[in-house]
């Protein structure tokens, strides 16, 4: 029936291509969920009145993570094939986009479990530390798990982001549906193929959202 109504379309090459951005945003998601937890947690117990309150590490951190969001992402993986072709070998194919990927991504998601983490109520951690609970439990028993709906929902934002990351790191050729799509759609001048990869990213978007929102409410105790 596809084939039918849309004859130009080469459907091996569509699966392939979506395989590929799957395989892109399921890695990066993966390995963005725990950098940017780390670099979350790093910003918000380094700060003011926190747990590991020290100026001068926040302060890095910030300004990495600043840095790094800043920078639209097109420039970035121009800016990184240096560092991608060391990395990997090569600046073409699903995993050279990763390290770019996740650069770009996990400080955004950062900021998002910093922020997360402010909406702990503070009585809960005052409770935790005076029954005895030392650092390590507070951030592990209190800290994460208090705030872990704003930290799937976080996530959930990201991951989508992601897939739109994805696209554009096809044009460099990094492969996937966004590769397709200007390769296949754009340069021969075959809407079809554009069409169907926008489709293809769109249900990819809609499955990731729902996952989110649903983990999201299993994870809300309110």
């Amino acid at each position: 029936m596809f084939k039918q109504l849309l004859p130009n379309v080469n459907w091996s090459n569509m699966w392939e291509a979506t395989v590929e951005t799957i395989y892109m945003s399921f890695i990066a998601v993966v390995i963005t969920f725990i950098l940017g937890i780390f670099l979350g947690l790093v910003l918000y117990l380094t700060d003011k009145d926190n747990l590991w309150e020290n100026r001068m590490i926040h302060a890095i951190t910030a300004a990495f993570v600043n840095i790094f969001r800043s920078i639209p992402f097109i420039i970035l993986i121009i800016l990184l094939i240096p560092f991608t072709t060391f990395l990997v070998g090569t600046m073409l194919g699903p995993s050279a986009a990763l390290p770019a990927l996740v650069i770009g991504a996990a400080p955004f998601y950062a900021r998002m479990v910093e922020i997360g983490l402010r909406e702990v109520d503070k009585g809960v951690i005052e409770a935790a530390q005076s029954m005895g609970a030392n650092q390590w439990q507070i951030i592990f028993k209190v800290l994460l798990p208090e705030s872990m709906p704003a930290l799937v929902s976080g996530i959930t934002v990201t991951s989508i982001a992601l897939v739109s990351y994805t696209a554009m790191a096809g044009v460099i050729g990094a492969g996937g549906l966004g590769d397709l799509a200007f390769r296949e759609g754009y340069q021969r001048n075959n809407p079809d193929v554009t069409f169907v990869a926008t489709i293809a990213i769109l249900i990819i978007v809609f499955i990731l959202q729902w996952i989110g929102d649903f983990i999201t409410h299993k994870t809300d105790k309110r």
